[in-house]
Formats: C-alpha cells, structure tokens, sequence
C-alpha cells in the first residue's frame, strides 16, 4: 500500500501515470497560473486568470489577453 500522506497537489488526479518529472512540471505551472497576479495597468494584485491567455483585474476592471500561463512581470 502506498503512504495517504504523499503531497502530489493538483497531479494526484493522474495516480502513477505520465512519470513523476511531468507530473512536477505540472503542479508548478498549475499552482503559478492559479495565484492572483500583478496588473501590468494598475500594478495592483488582483488579476486572476480567466482561460487561456485571457486574464481579468478586479481592481481596476481591465480584460486583457497576455501570458498563456501566468503575467511575466
């Protein structure tokens, strides 16, 4: 049996599959694009990511295509 105390994050949805190094990969880019970022307009914390490439500010109400993933501030 295997240990229930294992962090796997957002990759245990795959179980043994894929191999570990991509399963790494995924939980690092998961957990940056899941954060709320910097607004490259207002420069306030609040940009959250709303699909692919779109990306929102709730402080100062901008919709704007950039970074797939995550900004590169």
């Amino acid at each position: 049996m295997t240990s229930k105390l294992k962090k796997t994050k957002s990759a245990g949805r795959f179980g043994a599959r894929y191999g570990k190094s991509v399963r790494v990969k995924l939980v690092s880019v998961e957990s940056k694009q899941r954060v709320k970022q910097k607004c490259p307009f207002c420069g306030k914390i609040g940009v959250k990511r709303l699909s692919k490439g779109i990306w929102h500010c709730k402080k100062c109400m901008k919709k704007f295509a950039m970074g797939t993933y995550y900004l590169n501030n």
